[in-house]
């Protein structure tokens, strides 16, 4: 192994998360990935800093949406991760095309691989961060599109498979 190696948290492959989140008529998106812990019950994790809105308002609405980013959602991804929601509005900032959920009032992300709208079922504490495990309620995917995954501090789309 080469002796400069980059940070652990870039040698795992992630999917590419735009998580969005409302309460009390306030709403975020961020930037995140997302780990699927079940298949059935569909349960997956998200873990979210504990300074970002995000936090907040999953913390008192008890949902949010995973929407997994498509290849052309590159810009946006960046935009989200890089603003914070306590000093804009993201979504409206940056033009965020947006649906009602079908089971959770957090909004989807129109144009997006797929949109997961999940229900938080535990979360834990894990020092500057909130791990949250969460059921997926409903879900859509647009099969026209492909995921966006994120590797050693790259974004790349998921396209030709091996096998």
């Amino acid at each position: 192994m080469s002796s400069t190696q980059p940070p652990v948290s870039g040698l795992v492959p992630c999917s590419t998360v735009l998580l969005t989140a409302s309460a009390y008529a306030r709403q975020d998106a961020m930037t995140a990935t997302a780990i699927f812990i079940s298949e059935e019950p569909p349960i997956l994790s998200v873990s979210v800093a504990k300074h970002i809105l995000t936090h907040y308002l999953i913390g008192e609405s008890g949902e949010f949406v995973a929407n997994l980013a498509a290849g052309d959602q590159l810009e946006l991804a960046r935009q989200l991760g890089s603003t914070h929601g306590t000093e804009v509005d993201k979504i409206e900032h940056f033009n965020v095309p947006v649906e009602i959920g079908e089971k959770v009032a957090a909004p989807r992300i129109q144009g997006s691989y797929a949109s997961l709208e999940c229900r938080v079922l535990n979360s834990y504490d894990a020092g500057d961060f909130v791990v949250y495990f969460a059921e997926v309620l409903a879900s859509s995917v647009d099969p026209s599109k492909v995921p966006l995954v994120w590797h050693q501090g790259r974004y790349y789309p998921l396209e030709n498979p091996v096998a």
